[in-house]
């Protein structure tokens, strides 16, 4: 189904997927390719781009070029998408014809890249898996994101820390070290007392260790921003996205504060935007067939649910910067686009997770 419920009952989808069979087909089969059409429209990269310095350490491994190749990387995951399997497995030979072939995601070194930015016109599509097995794992589940292909490379793992007044989620890159002070600690995701606003780190120093030019500080990634509903958080959420712009070298400006004044929550609320871009969670529709919030997941999306959103910018509502959304009990599906890197997502989606009244 290629539109699919944010919030509220699920009702007659039968008769739903039978009208949007046909259409969604071609959705799903260009999903992927989606990006680069538009692409060719408007470059998306120019909504990002703020100017700054560039960062010295990571210049030429970023540079590097997606590599491509066929598309079977894409292939097994289109049946999924649709219980139409024959038009399915027409529809991709034509693709294979007809476009570009799907590029091919290359993981040669976990921890860059994860916080590389996604290639431009490439759709890197994940999975998050939430493991609630354990004695304290009911309140502390860890969550697994992999790449949603054939060989599920693993990418980063996340999980609440336990002795900490806020909610904090440490990111790593080695699914079975979720330790603090771990060789594989890449990230944490920091939320205020309300449960209403997160920040988003890199593994980087607390500004009190900083050396002497202040390189190994650490840098904010993003901020997430969850609007309170004083109504009982009945409609669907409203999510703001801060994260930082992007060089003349599509590189992301480095973003170290020096205090909690400076970082960018702060920045967002003084209206300081320099370096600094606001993204929006797309504004569901309701519909009346079905009672409740839909949004079109391009059929990534199977499960209604409060914690199903996709990622826009104001000025390119159709140009998907992100997109989270249920597929089974403990499974969702978690796509990103240029500029976000996996652990700015990945961040993103464990803010979603959380258990304070305000985000739900």
């Amino acid at each position: 189904m290629s539109m699919f419920q944010v919030n509220g009952e699920k009702k007659e989808k039968k008769t739903k997927k039978k009208a949007t069979t046909s259409s969604e087909e071609e959705d799903d089969s260009d999903a992927s390719t989606k990006p680069i059409r538009s692409e060719k429209k408007k470059n998306p990269a120019s909504l990002f781009q703020t100017g700054g310095d560039p960062p010295k350490e990571k210049k030429t491994k970023k540079k590097a070029p997606p590599k491509a190749a066929e598309s079977e990387e894409e292939a097994p995951e289109t049946p999924q998408k649709n219980s139409n399997k024959k038009g399915k497995g027409k529809k991709s030979k034509k693709a294979k014809e007809e476009r570009p072939p799907s590029p091919v995601i290359e993981v040669d070194n976990l921890e860059e890249f994860v916080l590389r930015p996604a290639p431009q016109g490439v759709t890197i599509k994940c999975r998050v898996t939430r493991d609630k097995k354990g004695m304290d794992r009911g309140l502390y589940p860890t969550y697994y994101l992999h790449l949603d292909n054939d060989k599920k490379v693993f990418l980063l793992a996340g999980r609440k820390r336990k002795k900490s007044k806020t909610s904090n989620y440490l990111i790593s890159i080695d699914p079975t070290d979720l330790s603090r002070g771990g060789e594989n600690f890449i990230g944490k995701l920091r939320s205020n007392l309300m449960g209403t606003k997160f920040t988003v780190f890199d593994n980087g120093a607390n500004p009190d260790r900083a050396n002497a030019n202040w390189s190994n500080v650490r840098q904010e990634l993003s901020a997430v921003v969850y609007e309170t509903n004083v109504l009982g958080f009945k409609g669907p959420r409203k999510m703001t996205v801060i994260i930082p712009g992007m060089n003349s070298d599509n590189e992301r400006v480095p973003i170290r504060p020096r205090n909690d004044n400076d970082g960018l929550l702060m920045r967002w609320q003084n209206k300081n935007m320099d370096n600094v871009i606001e993204l929006h969670n797309k504004a569901p529709v309701w519909n009346d067939e079905t009672q409740s919030y839909v949004l079109n997941f391009h059929g990534r999306v199977t499960h209604a649910s409060v914690k199903n959103f996709q990622i826009v910018h104001g000025s390119d509502p159709d140009y998907i910067v992100m997109q989270f959304g249920r597929v089974a009990d403990d499974a969702f599906t978690m796509d990103y686009n240029y500029p976000l890197c996996a652990v700015q997502a990945f961040a993103i989606a464990l803010s979603s997770f959380d258990g304070k009244l305000a985000c739900e």
